[in-house]
């Protein structure tokens, strides 16, 4: 890669971070690109060199927020608590270190309830399902007797749904502590085993 190269990808994240900052903020009707290159420093022309439109780069990050935790529950071979231990303790060690990750929790939250985004952004979220990967790891950690008893999706939801309250909060509130990311597993631990 050429340093032209290295300076065109640092740019092309310069203008992700902004976006997705300014997104959660005004949300996705609200932000214009002119919003967006003011805070990178460029003319609106030069921005879409980068970026074809405003929808095309909001696209770009909720592809990112997709590939995240879809490849964090791909079938593993590992047993089903370490899998999850080791899970939650990346990501919030993500969410603690990278405010843009934090920030990609509330824009998915977003992109998914709010009716102001591209069709081409729903049709992307339609598919986008974290929860049943997530529950037939439950399931494997059932039978192994690691995992509390319970419906698997359910147990797959509260994991999450913790995961994504923490996340919203480290990201309007950067100053507060990230908790333990045992707690967490201890929500979908068996008992006996805490």
């Amino acid at each position: 890669m050429t340093i032209r190269d290295d300076q065109k990808e640092k740019r092309r994240q310069e203008i992700l971070y902004a976006g997705l900052s300014l997104f959660i903020q005004k949300g996705y009707s609200g932000t214009t690109i002119k919003d967006i290159a003011g805070v990178v420093g460029m003319s609106v022309g030069l921005l879409f060199h980068y970026y074809a439109s405003k929808e095309e780069l909001y696209l770009t990050l909720v592809e990112l927020g997709i590939e995240g935790p879809m490849s964090s529950v791909q079938p593993t071979q590992m047993e089903p608590m370490i899998f999850f231990e080791a899970t939650a303790e990346r990501i919030l060690s993500y969410i603690h270190t990278e405010p843009f990750v934090a920030k990609m929790f509330v824009l998915m939250h977003q992109a998914y309830y709010s009716e102001d985004v591209p069709a081409s952004v729903k049709e992307r979220l339609a598919g986008f399902d974290v929860y049943t990967p997530t529950a037939a790891i439950m399931q494997k950690g059932q039978a192994l007797g690691s995992i509390r008893p319970g419906d698997p999706m359910a147990l797959s939801i509260a994991f999450w749904s913790a995961i994504q309250g923490i996340a919203e909060t480290l990201a309007m509130h950067s100053d507060m502590p990230c908790p333990n990311a045992r707690w967490i597993t201890d929500i979908i631990r068996e008992q006996s085993k805490q």
